[in-house]
């Protein structure tokens, strides 16, 4: 699409007093005086610019671009609407943050690298796009509104910042995972029913989350999911796993072979259609708009999952059979464009009876070749209302209910994003440099084209 600024911190104050905020939305540099302002649903600052628009009134707006990291941790804090980005700012720093006298209608950050201050017209909006995003997809040409710069501060020696963004891992989900530590103390706060909560950096964060809550009476969990997808950008989440037991939900496979092995399919996944969608989460029917799915897995185990795999026939269509933890199975089959129906053909199969899970997918080989691998080419690639089919389904009390195997239909599908490329001396010269960017080890490396390292290898590509 063109230039962008990638790590800006737009500040803007509620048109009636209702306070103020700090988000980070890429702006495309349009020419020397206008940039876009990439306000997705669900985001502070596009609110405030609702309001304004409706009152006719162009929509005071002053961006940073660098600081205190403390400053640049708390614009992409998932916080409750009426919770200020600056005092988060302040916490995290130990100390208020320092603000002086600015040439516009708002105070600067003192230790911002440049504050760029402007306006946002109502009712104006230029296209922008294409641009390579951190769910791993170049997300499509679209309208948004236009940011107009009328003055410009800086530091002397000011420095410009900057961030790469693209399929995970990237600067970013580093950044966001650091976030959900932080934070972590404060979710039974404001949802008491919640103990742990974790977002999938690996699926662009909205696509999946998993939760364990308290059951203190029967169906609670409901509560507190309905509670963790009504709550600010969490609303955003796209799939959710909720059990009541104690698990490592940074460790994914165990995560979703503790809910496997607990889950009664007719009664504990849930999927909700005609609802919002995250802007940039192309699996739905339009822009904005698509499904949300629940899965429970609740109480003590109900069944002892299956670890391997062996079948005297397949169904024909089914190229390959990968095992990506217990009770979960990944299918290699035709594409979606040459085959539509394979997915509702596939988990039918008695081959399959023993599987709580499968999932079809373009890449069975890149999926099972690690957690990071799975969770991107499952979770960014399904939208739960299209993709979710099962043995067989019936309506009991307005609920479909679901019969074991459950299929989630990962193909990519028709006009969906490109995947984002790297080019090859940059991927290579990371390839070469990866031990001295993570000397202890322990990191995993995405390859940008076919598959990420497999569990426990260390060493650069």
């Amino acid at each position: 699409g063109g230039p962008f600024v990638t790590l800006p911190l737009v500040y803007t104050e509620h048109p009636e007093g209702k306070g103020h905020n700090l988000g980070m939305y890429r702006m495309q540099v349009h020419d020397r005086q206008t940039t876009g302002m990439h306000w997705q649903i669900g985001k502070g600052g596009g609110f405030h610019y609702k309001v304004a628009e409706a009152q006719g009134k162009s929509l005071p707006v002053t961006v940073f671009l660098g600081g205190p990291p403390a400053l640049i941790l708390a614009a992409i804090a998932p916080l409750p609407e009426n919770v200020p980005e600056l005092m988060l700012a302040s916490l995290l720093a130990g100390q208020k943050l320092p603000l002086v006298e600015g040439v516009g209608p708002h105070p600067l950050a003192a230790g911002a690298e440049f504050a760029l201050i402007g306006e946002v017209a109502p009712r104006e909006r230029r296209p922008e796009g294409p641009f390579g995003d951190h769910y791993g997809y170049y997300s499509l040409r679209h309208d948004y509104p236009v940011f107009r710069v009328r003055r410009m501060a800086r530091r002397n020696g000011a420095i410009f910042p900057a961030t790469v963004v693209g399929k995970p891992r990237q600067e970013d989900f580093f950044i966001g995972d650091l976030l959900q530590e932080l934070l972590s103390p404060l979710f039974p706060l404001v949802m008491p029913a919640v103990e742990q909560l974790w977002s999938y950096g690996e699926t662009g964060y909205h696509s999946l989350s998993a939760a364990v809550v308290k059951e203190r009476y029967k169906r609670e969990a409901m509560a507190s999911a309905f509670r963790i997808l009504g709550e600010g950008q969490l609303s955003l989440t796209k799939f959710l796993l909720v059990t009541d037991r104690p698990v490592d939900l940074k460790d994914f496979p165990r995560t979703l072979e503790h809910v496997l092995e607990r889950t009664h399919p007719e009664t504990d996944l849930y999927v909700f259609s005609n609802l919002s969608m995250d802007t940039l989460d192309y699996t739905g029917p339009e822009v904005n708009e698509g499904s949300k799915g629940i899965w429970l897995g609740l109480g003590d185990p109900v069944r002892d999952l299956p670890r391997e795999f062996s079948a005297a026939e397949l169904p024909q269509g089914v190229t390959e059979v990968r095992v990506f933890c217990p009770g979960c199975l990944v299918l290699g089959g035709p594409a979606f464009s040459a085959d539509p129906g394979a997915a509702a053909r596939f988990v039918t199969h008695p081959a399959f009876a023993g599987w709580p899970l499968l999932v079809l997918s373009d890449e069975p080989r890149r999926a099972v070749a690690s957690p990071m691998n799975f969770l991107w080419t499952t979770f960014t690639r399904f939208e739960p209302a299209a993709d979710i089919h099962a043995a067989a389904t019936r309506v009991v009390r307005h609920h479909l209910a679901y019969q074991a195997p459950v299929l989630i239909d990962a193909r990519l599908k028709p006009g969906f994003p490109k995947e984002v490329s790297c080019d090859g001396e940059t991927a290579a010269t990371v390839s070469r440099r990866w031990t001295e960017y993570f000397p202890a080890g322990g990191v995993e490396m995405g390859d940008a084209e076919a598959a990420h390292l497999a569990p426990g290898d260390e060493s650069p590509g």
